[in-house]
């Protein structure tokens, strides 16, 4: 709750700075955006790789994405887990803190697009705390409450999959980040047009 006091007078590194300073002039466009990690506990889980995609104007912008594998080799040979998902990865792999750098750079002010995605940036903002930052500036919006506020269905619970389907969209467990968050912004923007919102 008192966070706030133990960055008073903090110095950022510079990609931080630049983070904060992108929302003085906030970008109308979303990020469509997918963590993967080993697990959901804040203090001993690691993020393996993320994917994003910009979506503006309606549409999905291929071109404009991020993509990266993260290889977590001592968080893997520590808990006897196999890094052979990374070693096969066509992915750019870069350390856990150039990545994070990137990813916040690419994200900028944009308003972030996730299936679950408390998940992903809670330990997303601890690598930042880890690296001196604050935490993520950016609204999140979740496509699963979106989809549950379509349907009236708040307190059930819905897969990616299941969302997929009932949009008739492909979508197979074993895809790469990107195409986890290509489904989610093809949901995102059927889902928004649905609900009425710009």
């Amino acid at each position: 709750m008192l966070d706030w006091l133990k960055n008073i007078n903090k110095e950022y590194p510079e990609f931080w700075k630049a983070y904060l300073g992108k929302f003085e002039h906030k970008e109308p466009k979303y990020i469509a955006i997918h963590i993967k990690t080993t697990g959901f506990n804040v203090k001993k889980d690691v993020i393996l790789s993320i994917g994003a995609l910009t979506i503006a104007e309606d549409a999905v912008y291929i071109g404009q994405g991020y993509e990266v594998t993260i290889p977590q080799y001592r968080f893997l040979h520590d808990n006897g887990l196999s890094n052979d998902f990374v070693m096969e990865s066509e992915q750019t792999k870069l350390s856990e803190s150039q990545a994070i750098e990137k990813c916040v750079d690419f994200i900028g002010s944009a308003t972030l697009v996730g299936y679950r995605l408390h998940n992903g940036l809670d330990i997303l903002n601890e690598a930042l705390e880890k690296m001196g930052c604050g935490r993520l500036k950016n609204e999140a919006i979740d496509i699963e409450i979106m989809y549950q506020k379509l349907n009236e269905t708040m307190d059930k619970k819905y897969s990616l999959a299941d969302i997929c389907q009932a949009y008739k969209l492909n979508h197979e467990e074993s895809n790469t980040t990107t195409e986890y968050a290509y489904s989610i912004a093809l949901l995102f923007l059927k889902l928004k047009t649905r609900l009425g919102f710009k």
